[in-house]
């Protein structure tokens, strides 16, 4: 017999992203994500979900198409159909190249979900995503 009482429910990881301070300078990249998988499908609508609100509504999300599983062509985001496209050019490895209309283009480093926290803030530092208020073991918004 069960004395209605339910486990809690289990909880949600942290976002591992950190933005860079806006700016009025454009910069090549905006941000760094350390997704827990290769799975586009489980990992990208926490990521969207945890942008700011200045970035827009992003209605299409361009990925490494050797790096991430697949994914179909289209899929529902916070209630916001997002496409999806794939490119295997070398210039875009490690990136995830965000787009919403009217406020244009974000590219955010993707750390491999394989790296180290050691690795992972040693790639943000080399992009130049160094800060005192951010690190990939905490959330950011």
């Amino acid at each position: 017999m069960s004395d209605g009482l339910l486990p809690p429910p289990p909880a949600v990881p942290l976002l591992r992203l950190y933005l860079a301070p806006e700016c009025t300078v454009p910069r090549r990249i905006d941000g760094a994500w350390w997704p827990r998988t290769f799975d586009l499908v489980a990992e990208l609508p926490p990521l969207l979900s945890g942008l700011p609100r200045a970035w827009g509504q992003i209605v299409s999300v361009l990925v490494n198409g050797t790096a991430w599983t697949e994914a179909p062509g289209r899929m529902l985001v916070c209630s916001q159909v997002v496409r999806l496209r794939r490119t295997t050019t070398a210039r875009a490895p490690s990136t995830i190249v965000l787009m919403a209309p009217s406020h244009g283009r974000r590219d955010l480093l993707v750390v491999s979900p394989e790296a180290t926290e050691q690795v992972a803030e040693s790639l943000m530092s080399a992009v130049g995503l160094t800060s005192e208020h951010g690190s990939f073991g905490h959330a950011s918004r």
